[in-house]
């Protein structure tokens, strides 16, 4: 195991491994420390493809905590989801090269599976017994499932107007589930003050550097799924902008251990123009997030007050990325043109990806011979509010051949 410990990300006083997330000196964000040079030593391409088809191929590179083996991870199969050219999509965008990460998958539909396996593992190792987080929905699916499978107690916090099917998605695996009247940031506010109370980990709250480490998983299977190459560009959705920057610490992480060459890489950001506060602090020159009141179809997606959200503008000024955001309709359009070109149906936060993908092209900010990877990070079953509207038969006939033959003919 590789953890040093943990490092504040504004003033770079260390602390020692333990569940908090802020620095004391300062109030910074904490991050994982690890010793690269051991584990360089450590790690291979061979070692890596002879591990489970799952997250845990990448166990050296996440922060396992002193003594974790195996039998501690807990495991429901997260990661390792498919690569896939996605031709169609990219002919109708104007891209020659574009891939589509379907991170759909996962065991409870969404990216969350990587992020919570890691948390509630390493919530494990701390002596924690009760899990708990702060959500808009996927993440409430998954630490429900996760916390189920591990015999662990479950507290989740969601805000109460929910898309119903991710509350029910919730709700079987039989958690504690506290629907909270206001926005996400309310919720989050709320787990806050409750984590200092309460003896409980709460994978985004005072687990959070650990937790934020299993989206860099993303970037690990996109790089070895291309042949240990790294993609020339690759466009994640922002929520907290947590995601976008682990994937490009992963790229780094990659090249530091040498398992991949070298070679520039751009990350693009995508958020819904009713809660986009990273992509307007980028594309109007300040750098500076301001907190907005979340007003989207992309519930996934709504949070007013993003904690990554200046690191993610650092990663896409770093690697000469862009952000983008787009309408309600939009996100509906790319959730429809993308089911339709590549079978893959998306939430709301896949229609932002796949919206934003075709502005940035449009507007000459993506490079259409670039090969380009979009990171689709849930499954359209748990949105359906969305679409449903649009969506219903071609034809409503009776029981008869004549009736089909004779509605045939208004699709000539």
């Amino acid at each position: 195991m590789f953890v040093e410990g943990l490092r504040c990300r504004e003033c770079g006083r260390e602390a020692e491994i333990a569940a908090v997330h802020v620095c004391e000196f300062c109030f910074g964000p904490l991050e994982v420390v690890y010793d690269y040079e051991g584990m360089a030593k450590a790690v291979s391409r061979d070692r890596i493809s002879k591990g489970p088809r799952s997250l845990w191929r990448y166990a050296d590179m996440l922060p396992m905590l002193p003594g974790t083996t195996e039998a501690d991870h807990v495991d429901l199969g997260a990661g390792y989801t498919p690569l896939v050219r996605a031709p169609r999509l990219g002919a109708k965008l104007g891209l020659r090269d574009l891939w589509v990460k379907n991170d759909t998958l996962n065991p409870s539909f969404s990216f969350k599976d990587r992020v919570v396996s890691v948390a509630l593992t390493v919530a494990r190792s701390l002596g924690f017994d009760t899990a708990a987080c702060a959500s808009t929905g996927n993440l409430a699916n998954s630490v429900s499932a996760h916390a189920a499978a591990a015999g662990m107690d479950a507290y989740v916090f969601i805000p109460s107007d929910l898309e119903e099917t991710k509350i029910l998605a919730s709700a079987v695996y039989g958690p504690k589930l506290v629907a909270v009247k206001g926005t996400y940031d309310d919720v989050n506010r709320l787990c806050g003050e409750i984590a200092g109370e309460f003896g409980w980990a709460f994978v985004n709250v005072n687990v959070r550097p650990y937790y934020a480490e299993g989206s860099k998983t993303i970037g690990y299977e996109v790089a070895e799924q291309l042949g240990w190459q790294l993609p020339e560009h690759l466009i994640a959705p922002m929520a907290s902008g947590s995601m976008l920057v682990k994937i490009d610490k992963a790229f780094t992480e990659l090249v530091t251990l040498g398992l991949v060459e070298e070679t520039p890489w751009r990350i693009s950001g995508a958020q819904a123009t009713g809660c986009a506060p990273i992509s307007t602090a980028l594309n109007d020159g300040t750098g500076f997030v301001r907190p907005v009141k979340p007003d989207t179809v992309a519930k996934s997606l709504a949070i007013g007050n993003p904690a990554d959200g200046y690191y993610a503008i650092d990663a896409v000024r770093r690697t000469g990325g862009a952000m983008g955001d787009v309408s309600d309709d939009e996100i509906i359009g790319g959730i429809r043109t993308l089911a339709e070109t590549e079978g893959i149906f998306a939430e709301t936060a896949g229609g932002v990806t796949v919206a934003t993908l075709a502005k940035l092209v449009e507007q000459g900010r993506i490079d259409p011979s670039a090969r380009t990877v979009a990171v689709i990070s849930g499954i359209g079953l748990k949105t359906t509010d969305a679409v449903a509207p649009m969506l219903s038969p071609t034809h409503t006939i009776n029981a008869g051949l004549s009736d089909f033959q004779e509605a045939v003919k208004l699709d000539d």
